[in-house]
């Protein structure tokens, strides 16, 4: 098994919803976007998946959320765009292009991270 990771990153502007602390007023975050694919085979070239077909389904995900107010965006219509729901919109987002979409990671700062995949089952 193989497993490739991709990195890509966003500033925004954000507040939670239906939450008590500091987190409920407009702040920014410069986000950092880990996305894992799960690949069984290589092709000829012995590539599991090519890094710029990672890159061409990712990136326009993450320019519609750079430099936004998220609140402001439909993706999060009615929504509170914590990492946690950016993580399993972005995982449900890609998987309809990169079905082997295993996880995806949004890192608020450098040492806290939400991950979102679906377990494994047999």
């Amino acid at each position: 098994m193989f497993e490739m990771m991709l990195e890509r990153h966003f500033s925004s502007a954000h507040h939670l919803l239906n939450y008590v602390g500091k987190c409920a007023t407009p702040h920014g975050h410069n986000y950092k976007v880990r996305v894992y694919v799960q690949m069984n085979t290589l092709d000829k070239a012995n590539i599991a998946l090519d890094f710029k077909d990672m890159k061409a389904v990712l990136d326009p995900i993450i320019d519609r959320f750079d430099h936004q107010d998220l609140n402001t965006l439909p993706d999060f219509a009615g929504e509170s765009p914590s990492a946690e729901f950016m993580a399993r919109l972005i995982f449900n987002e890609l998987r309809e292009s990169l079905p082997d979409v295993s996880k995806v990671c949004i890192y608020e700062t450098d040492t806290q991270a939400v991950c979102y995949f679906l377990p494994y089952t047999i």
